[in-house]
């Protein structure tokens, strides 16, 4: 294809998407004259955004077009009728739509800005957790577009917000006909599942060619450094990824040149360009290819792969440094209490503890682990699948996991393991002794009788890392860089091949003797006796060659929000995420690339979807993932240090005050909602005078149910990057709106002598970032992300407490 010349349209959207991938939501329109090369503005690229911090969640929503220069209040008369109408459909995340009540339907959530007043409608279809994640948009592109100044009103109930529904109506008109039936939308297609292709760009002669090279699954030896090369994402992102051999023409080119590709594409002039520089490429580009390792030197190579090989476990470290346990998926060194439970009629049975490391092919395990990190105890509880299980013991097994769930509080972090693909820590709770039958558990995890050969295969260098399975006993099972076990009716043969190690060999001597009692008798490869070839049936060629080690990949975490909508998945990627990116009412996926955390708020709702998630999260990644992937549930409050280690900073305190998701589910008043804490806000702020209605006064916004019960502390929220979730309400006796009283009216001040409306235990907040700045030493965030213990203790010494 040459640049410029005419080209076939863009791929058409898939019908009836049933997974949908939002990246750091970059779906707003064209950008406005004299933006260079139709890329997405940089404020609106994801949660890095500034006022779009962990409340907002926002990025993808378009400025909104004023018709004046200088903002939509700006030089408006007084008494004239508001500047700006405009509807945005905030969930599913939309563009502007027509300023209709055609627009509406029952399932999604719309916001009707007008400049001065922004009004929240809820469909009486959508959860809770919905319109919790709409009220974050709300408050986000308040702050962001309006500059925080805009009221804000909530319609939950329409019979209970006569007020705003006057507004409403007022601008829209009055609504004929019922509302219609929400539909999953086809504006937002599948980046999962989109057509990607990879592009090599050459000059010949003065031509510049551009050739199709490859499509999934990609690999990273594709890219030469001394080339140049487009990466096409069905049309949502393009990706110019330069060698570092390239020509210093080639660089200055390479965004003309994508800009030049999706003209001759035929794609919008907002799609969104990332050029990437070889050795410098973003987690999402990486995370296209099967495989991605750093280039480095040889030696260099072989030098972290020996540390990481005979690396001695210190549980110490791994209870005080979360991001070693998350770096070797390791919670402590296996030395814990462990049950094992295996699924036979549906039911689980225990097992022997004589027997707890001898698994079955055909068999589902429960697998309980117990310990203590930094005097608490934290449970781990695997679901181990085996290959031949069929489909009604692995809803056998997910029921029985939930049971004993329940039995111990909820707090269980469940771990979903798939034969051959068993993580290191469970491969450590058995000592090296994890020996995988190919057959069927009798009762109470014993084996029935098989045939009198069989052959098992060792890997392994240590206690932590060893597993053992069987595997069909003929010669081509065998390989020159393993051990195997040859057990006959009358000896067991301990096979070393060539390329072994003492370390492996030590292994297989522990093993044989979980695995046979009989004679032992030690072969060398190339030196077996006529009776070891006669048991496998003959000789036959195997793999010889010595296996290279396998690389780390080197694939950095990403974390995403899931949502559900009409039966579709949601993925909206997080960018430079941290844990206050973690909100109670959401489900958030982190992908590490070994394993797939699903972290459960714990006023989540669709707790029960999220391994389904995780699944199909794997099934449609462009990379070709192991569907054998492990996946983790993580709840609330009960997260292991393999998953904090990814975070930054982590405060283990956050949640402690926070109600159990016991007290949410019997609806217990301390688990109110972030809508019913709204609701108290909308209440009792008073709408100021409303431009050309001729009416002053207060108009109580009655938007929820049940608001009276909220108390006025409530309304001062506790902060969170990216903007506060402070009242809006109107007050010529209170400035507490984004922190701006004097530091003399805050410090050292009696609980009675403080502001109206300002909440004693977050009085610091109240500064301005100046003054915080001034005071404290650090940003609010640096603050806030902080340990509790520790905030207590400079407020106290600063006289904040």
């Amino acid at each position: 294809m040459a640049l410029g010349t005419s080209s076939p349209s863009p791929p058409a959207p898939p019908s009836s998407p049933q997974h949908i991938y939002t990246n750091t939501r970059t779906l707003g329109p064209p950008e406005p004259e004299g933006h260079s090369g139709g890329v997405q503005r940089p404020a609106l690229l994801g949660r890095e955004a500034g006022g779009c911090g962990s409340a907002g969640r926002c990025g993808g929503f378009p400025a909104a077009p004023t018709g004046r220069a200088g903002g939509p209040d700006r030089a408006a008369p007084r008494g004239a009728g508001p500047r700006v109408r405009l509807l945005l459909q905030l969930l599913p995340p939309g563009n502007h739509v027509e300023l209709s009540w055609n627009s509406f339907n029952k399932g999604d959530i719309f916001l009707l800005d007008l400049g001065k007043m922004m009004i929240q409608w809820n469909g009486p279809k959508t959860s809770i957790s919905e319109k919790a994640r709409g009220l974050a948009l709300t408050y986000s592109l308040r702050d962001r577009e309006r500059g925080g100044r805009a009221q804000i009103g909530v319609v939950d109930d329409e019979a209970k917000a006569p007020d705003l529904m006057q507004i409403m109506e007022a601008v829209l008109g009055r609504r004929v006909g019922s509302l219609r039936a929400a539909t999953p939308s086809k504006d937002i297609n599948q980046l999962q599942k989109a057509n990607v292709r990879l592009y090599h760009v050459y000059e010949k002669g003065k031509d510049l060619v551009v050739l199709e090279l490859a499509t999934p699954p990609l690999t990273q030896d594709l890219l030469q450094e001394e080339d140049f090369y487009i990466l096409d994402q069905g049309g949502f992102k393009i990706y110019v990824w330069q060698g570092r051999m390239s020509s210093l023409q080639e660089r200055k080119a390479a965004f003309s040149r994508a800009v030049g590709f999706i003209q001759a594409k035929g794609y919008p002039t907002y799609t969104n360009v990332e050029v990437v520089n070889d050795g410098a490429e973003s987690a999402a580009f990486k995370q296209l290819f099967r495989t991605w390792s750093e280039k480095r030197s040889r030696n260099q190579k072989l030098g972290g792969r020996d540390k990481s090989i005979h690396v001695k476990l210190d549980v110490g470290k791994l209870h005080t440094q979360p991001k070693l346990a998350a770096q070797l998926r390791m919670v402590d060194d296996g030395s814990g209490k462990v049950e094992v439970w295996c699924i036979q009629d549906l039911h689980r049975q225990p097992v022997d503890p004589k027997r707890h490391g001898q698994l079955c092919a055909g068999n589902c395990y429960l697998v309980l682990y117990t310990y203590q990190r930094l005097g608490r105890v934290q449970y781990i509880l695997y679901l181990w699948q085996g290959h031949q299980a069929t489909a009604d013991e692995i809803e056998a097994l997910n029921s029985n996991a939930e049971e004993l769930d329940v039995m111990y509080g909820g707090v269980l972090v469940q771990e979903h393991v798939t034969m051959g693909s068993e993580p290191p820590h469970f491969l450590a709770i058995f000592q090296g002794q994890l020996v995988i039958f190919q057959e069927r558990a009798g009762h109470h995890g014993k084996g029935q009788s098989a045939s009198t050969t069989r052959l098992f295969q060792v890997q392994g260098t240590d206690s932590h890392n060893t597993r053992t399975m069987e595997v069909p006993a003929r010669a081509s099972s065998l390989n020159s860089s393993d051990i195997f076990l040859l057990v006959t009716a009358s000896v067991c043969y301990l096979w070393f091949g060539k390329g072994c190690n003492g370390d492996q060999r030590e292994m297989a001597r522990v093993v044989v003797t979980v695995i046979s009692r009989k004679n032992e008798e030690t072969v060398l490869e190339g030196q077996e006796p006529p009776h070891f070839w006669e048991a496998l049936g003959g000789r036959a060629p195997y793999p010889s060659n010595k296996r290279l080690p396998e690389e780390v990949p080197s694939f950095q975490p990403r974390l995403f929000e899931c949502s559900s909508h009409m039966g579709c998945l949601v993925l909206a990627e997080v960018v430079f995420f941290s844990q206050e990116d973690l909100d109670k009412y959401d489900i958030m996926l982190l992908d590490t690339w070994q394993e797939i955390f699903l972290w459960l708020g714990e006023a989540a709702s669709e707790w029960k979807e999220a391994v389904a998630w995780g699944q199909e999260y794997l099934k449609t990644h462009l990379a070709g993932r192991s569907p054998a992937t492990p996946i983790v549930l993580v709840k609330q409050g009960h997260e292991p240090p393999t998953f904090i280690g990814w975070f930054f900073t982590w405060d283990p305190y956050k949640w402690t005050s926070h109600p159990s998701h016991k007290e949410v589910v019997d609806g217990s008043p301390a688990a109110a909602s972030t809508i019913s804490e709204i609701t108290a806000e909308v209440n009792n702020f008073r709408l100021s005078r409303w431009p050309g209605n001729g009416r002053a006064g207060a108009m109580a916004l009655q938007a929820l149910k049940g608001s009276q019960d909220s108390s006025e502390n409530d309304l001062v929220r506790s902060p969170k990057s990216g903007g506060s979730r402070t009242s809006s309400s109107v007050s010529s006796t209170s400035a507490t709106i984004n922190g701006g009283l004097r530091r003399e009216q805050l410090m050292h001040q009696a609980v009675e002598d403080l502001p109206e409306g300002v909440d004693p235990a977050r009085r610091e907040f109240y500064l301005s970032d100046s003054d915080f700045q001034d005071i404290f030493g650090k940003s609010k965030e640096e603050f806030y992300s902080m340990a509790t213990w520790r905030q207590r203790q400079e407020k106290k010494q600063l006289g904040f407490f």
